[in-house]
């Protein structure tokens, strides 16, 4: 859901001048929000946000170009970057405000006020996105739903999704990250949820972080932020007990736990997975899923633990999520080779936990032969090597051939039996060739790898077509 699904403006003159203090002559009708040009749409408020390598006061001409019906600039140049440039410095339509950075923010505080629904937030080592992606899916076939876009959710991705919050929706799903100590908090008291998530708790970003545990106490910042009156559900095997009850006693708010335990909260019953999909049920209503994946299980259930303890009925959210497909480099299943053999799109981001789970979807979709396409796992610092190495008995039990990209998955490359190594290579564009030369009818290939590692130059090529078998 977004401004422009109705003819009611996301944000009026009048509004975005309260939200942010600033000064604006014109009379305008914003129905969206951009960050980006190249992305902006007629009636966008355009905000000249100002990073390391770019300044998005040198694109206000084309902003207004492109329709935009305001851009929020920097009152005064200085310290917080340059005043609007000829010939738009004394144009109306100029939201002018101290620092923009802190006008988007300002804005998402002032979405976020005068959002009258229920407010869900989601965080976790691996599973974030997928699992706010199937809320909405949940949540839309209930009333108007309004999530974060991909992963927005760092300091600058939680505001943006609160301030192109409508007035109207009923429920909105916000994606809260992290990679420091200290960052979760901050963006919790902005988005001020009514139910919170943790889908796992892993070593991603343990290079910074220090230690699981540590990881905990970050992501149990999201419960401590609830009201008394307010949800989390989170997985019951953690192994983070006692650091998510301390956070949960500091809020006051209800702890519930989701899995196959004694003491889960909503209980799983038996889990079905196969090539194409899963069944399942939680507190005997029975879930399909159409997407292989004992992770997107676990997902689900989170998502409709949260339904089911904010009191919503679930027949039809179960009927969404049974429509529901993972998106491009989250687990979506494409043909290439003209149709002859299929990818296993996973190229997003990776942690250990992510790639377990990745290779054991792989081994569910049928093909004569199963290969591994794997790239370094970022932000691990000293335990990178050891972390790489612990996946080698899951690459082993789950592909047949293995190419690896990076420096640390050399380690793993090097630790497997002879005939399941394919090539290594520095780096994913390198690798690219040698994994399109080898394919062949009937073959399933997975791709998988952080951000960094830029696993979209080896999907890239693939989808285009390969060389033909």
């Amino acid at each position: 859901m977004t401004g422009r699904d109705n003819q009611t403006p996301l944000w009026t003159s009048e509004a975005l001048r309260a939200a942010t203090g600033g000064t604006l002559e014109a009379d305008v009708a914003v129905t969206g929000i951009s960050i980006d040009t190249r992305s902006l749409e007629k009636g966008d408020l355009f905000i000249a946000l100002v990073g390391e390598t770019s300044d998005g006061h040198a694109h206000i001409a084309t902003a207004f170009d492109k329709g935009a019906a305001c851009v929020m600039v920097h009152d005064t140049p200085g310290d917080s970057g340059p005043a609007p440039h000829p010939p738009h410095r004394h144009d109306p339509r100029l939201l002018h405000v101290r620092d923009t950075m802190e006008g988007l923010r300002a804005l998402g505080l002032g979405a976020r006020a005068r959002f009258t629904g229920k407010m869900l937030a989601v965080t976790g080592s691996v599973g974030k996105t997928t699992t706010k992606n199937m809320l909405q899916c949940a949540l839309s076939a209930l009333g108007p739903t309004h999530a974060a876009v991909a992963s927005y959710n760092n300091h600058w991705g939680v505001p943006l999704t609160l301030a192109r919050m409508p007035c109207g929706a009923a429920f909105c799903v916000a994606e809260i990250g992290m990679n420091h100590r200290g960052e979760i908090a901050p963006l919790a008291a902005m988005v001020r949820p009514d139910v919170a998530l943790i889908t796992t708790i892993g070593s991603s970003h343990l290079g910074y972080m220090g230690s699981v545990e540590a990881i905990a106490e970050e992501k149990s910042d999201l419960i401590a932020a609830l009201p008394s009156s307010g949800i989390a559900i989170v997985p019951d095997n953690t192994g983070m007990d006692r650091i998510l009850d301390a956070a949960a006693a500091r809020s006051g708010c209800k702890l519930m736990r989701v899995g196959q335990s004694d003491h889960a909260t909503f209980r799983l019953g038996t889990i079905e997975t196969g090539p194409d999909g899963s069944s399942f049920t939680i507190d005997d209503i029975a879930v399909r899923l159409s997407a292989p994946g004992g992770h997107l299980v676990h997902n689900a259930a989170l998502a409709l633990a949260a339904l089911r303890a904010m009191g919503l009925p679930l027949d039809k959210p179960v009927e969404a999520l049974a429509q529901w497909r993972p998106g491009a480099g989250r687990g979506q299943i494409q043909p290439i080779l003209n149709g002859q053999a299929a990818l296993l799109d996973e190229s997003y981001n990776a942690s250990v936990l992510s790639i377990r789970a990745a290779l054991a979807t792989l081994s569910l979709v049928p093909g004569t032969r199963h290969i591994a396409v794997l790239g370094d796992i970022r932000e691990l610092g000293e335990f990178a090597e050891s972390e790489h190495l612990s996946l080698v008995p899951d690459v082993t039990a789950h592909a047949d051939l293995v190419f690896c990209c990076c420096a640390h998955m050399r380690h793993v490359f090097d630790a497997l039996a002879e005939e399941k190594r394919g090539v290594w290579q520095p780096d994913a564009a390198s690798l690219a060739p040698f994994v399109q030369s080898i394919l062949k009818a009937g073959d399933v290939v997975l791709v998988k790898g952080s951000l960094g590692s830029r696993m979209r130059d080896i999907v890239a090529p693939l989808l285009a077509g390969g060389v033909q078998a």
